[in-house]
């Protein structure tokens, strides 16, 4: 994945969640916990018995797909009044789910755990706008259904100086367990240490509002996360984060299936082609402002 998320608003301090003023704030209140009420959509009548039969076992009993989330990364997924899980994610995939005709539990979690989750069965996917790496495909099936790229951010007029492609010595926000982190600043940190100057100083957080906050108030120099959701933090932000460089590495983001589930997984895929037919796809992602991210073939493990 090449992660970003959430909502920037000014109450006094910084917040990062679409709760507004509340518990949410980047402040020092309580982060939303894993318990919190995620969304239950009902299913529509457009289903399709033949995707219906492909459901695993556990599904077709319970009737609901439960799905682990990071809810920290708007637009894509973030708690909306700070309980209901909302975003690009959750609308496209809503839509999926209502051709198999079965509801969507979102249950929120850490980024980092959610694969060993859905490994572990404790969720039956994952959808977190995860980018597509092989390193993920040996883990489990991932299937493709958006476009997205890494961008960088700084604070309005870029203060500190930063240059994606030489931020030796900068400090910079980036969420743990994303594609930034593992793929894209060891390579940054090579080239600084081979130029004989001074590392990124790195300040890795557990969510990615965190990471823009720490931006917002001067704490990081900059972050990089996912395209989609730094440049709508810049737009909710009222000018305080400006997104920095161009977008680059775009690659597809995937849901998360056990590597024991094929047919499900292939089953989503069709489930995704249906709804970019119906015009629901293409709806769900104007919605938030993320057209330019739609693809036209989705598939297992490309």
């Amino acid at each position: 994945m090449f992660p970003l998320r959430t909502t920037l608003a000014i109450c006094g301090v910084l917040v990062l969640s679409a709760a507004g003023c509340g518990s949410d704030t980047l402040s020092g209140g309580s982060s939303p916990s894993n318990s919190a009420p995620a969304s239950t959509p009902t299913a529509s009548a457009s289903v399709d018995p033949a995707l219906a039969a492909a459901l695993p076992a556990k599904i077709k009993a319970a009737g609901k797909i439960v799905v682990g989330v990071d809810a920290t990364y708007p637009p894509n997924e973030f708690l909306q009044g700070g309980k209901t899980v909302a975003g690009m994610d959750v609308d496209v995939f809503d839509a999926v789910a209502a051709k198999f005709g079965v509801t969507v539990d979102w249950q929120p979690s850490a980024f980092d755990s959610i694969i060993t989750g859905v490994q572990g069965g404790k969720y039956d996917m994952g959808i977190s706008s995860f980018t597509i790496n092989a390193k993920r495909k040996q883990q489990v099936n991932m299937v493709s259904y958006f476009n997205a790229g890494t961008q960088w951010a700084t604070a309005a007029g870029n203060p500190k100086g930063v240059d994606p492609n030489n931020a030796c010595g900068k400090n910079i926000a980036v969420q743990k367990g994303t594609t930034q982190l593992e793929d894209d600043i060891p390579v940054k940190q090579q080239k600084c240490t081979a130029a004989g100057k001074p590392k990124i100083n790195l300040l890795v957080r557990e969510k990615q509002d965190q990471a823009t906050a720490d931006v917002a108030t001067g704490k990081a120099d900059a972050m990089l996360a996912d395209s989609p959701v730094v440049l709508y933090a810049a737009k909710q932000s009222q000018g305080k984060v400006v997104a920095l460089g161009d977008i680059y590495d775009a690659a597809p983001y995937g849901y998360v299936v056990p590597k024991a589930e094929t047919e499900f997984a292939q089953a989503i895929a069709k489930a995704l082609t249906a709804i970019a037919a119906d015009g629901s796809y293409k709806a769900a992602l104007a919605k938030w402002g993320n057209e330019s991210g739609a693809i036209s073939t989705f598939a297992v493990n490309p």
